[in-house]
């Protein structure tokens, strides 16, 4: 049986994790924030580098080269992105379970990930990773991140890689993260296409002073950047989303201990209670017992 004092120490201990799981949520809030706000700036540049790919595209002495079947490469890479840090449910081992599964599909596949959880996750699996990148700890630090793993990319490429892939969670609804894959290279043939048959947005049509094919070459670069940068705000944001779900079960647990913490401590202060009364009668009851008169 608990003493008070200890139970006392219970009760203060849980109001102390109470209140850290009260500051992960609020963390967790204005992250989910600023994290969509940064992905939704950047879907105005990704429009804003669509357009400037639909006035190349327009250019016919680009058409021959765009238009003919590229040979790629045989190599193939795939960028995974998890989290630096846990309490976030079953995110690293959603996007773990999946890229160790792709990984499987093919034999020679570099691999690049972004979190030291979901590396974690791999290693275990027996994937060492061929790169390893820390997440940014604010949006501020998004934009570098991203251009480390296009420098890496750079140097696939010129390795013999044709094929990048990029693996991410994705939030869907409140808190689910959904693995999701997007195509870095080659571009899909699909979408140039999709864009030289879209319509100009305006009367005036566009011009350029650089060569149709090395501006197409820097528009495809933008493109790469774009994706990642979208994919790693989209992957923050889902997993700070997750944080919150599970602190906010956290909250609710801790809220139901702190009750039976608290009717344990009652009962155990009436019981002290009533146990010093009866040694008060039962000693009242001696002393006048024992009195002559």
């Amino acid at each position: 049986m608990q003493t008070l004092e200890a139970l006392s120490a219970r009760m203060h201990t849980t109001a102390e994790i109470h209140s850290i799981v009260r500051t992960m949520k609020s963390l967790s809030s204005v992250s989910i924030r600023q994290y969509e706000r940064a992905a939704a700036a950047m879907l105005q540049y990704e429009r804003t580098v669509d357009l400037g790919l639909q006035a190349v595209l327009r250019d016919q002495s680009l058409q021959p080269q765009v238009g003919s079947p590229a040979e790629v490469a045989p190599g193939s890479a795939l960028i995974v992105i998890g989290s630096d840090r846990g309490l976030c449910g079953r995110f690293n081992d959603r996007i773990g379970g999946r890229a160790v599964a792709r990984l499987l599909e093919e034999s020679d596949c570099r691999l690049c990930v972004l979190g030291q959880r979901v590396a974690a996750h791999m290693e275990a699996e027996g994937h060492m990773p061929d790169a390893l990148f820390a997440l940014p700890g604010s949006a501020a630090g998004l934009t570098a991140t991203v251009h480390a793993v296009a420098v890496e990319i750079d140097r696939w490429t010129e390795a013999g890689v044709g094929t990048v892939s990029l693996l991410f969670n994705r939030r869907a609804g409140a808190s689910l993260a959904v693995p999701t894959e997007w195509p870095l290279l080659p571009v899909p043939r699909g979408d140039l296409d999709a864009l030289a048959r879209e319509s100009w947005p305006s009367r005036s049509l566009p011009t350029y002073r650089m060569a149709p094919t090395k501006l197409f070459s820097w528009l495809i670069g933008q493109r790469i950047f774009v994706q990642i940068y979208r994919a790693l705000a989209e992957s923050l944001a889902s997993e700070h989303a997750a944080r919150l779900a599970a602190m906010r079960r956290a909250e609710g647990n801790i809220s139901d201990h702190r009750e039976e913490l608290m009717d344990a401590y009652r009962q155990k202060r009436q019981e002290e209670i009533t146990r010093e009364l009866l040694d008060i009668i039962s000693g009242f009851e001696a002393v006048d017992q024992g009195d002559p008169a």
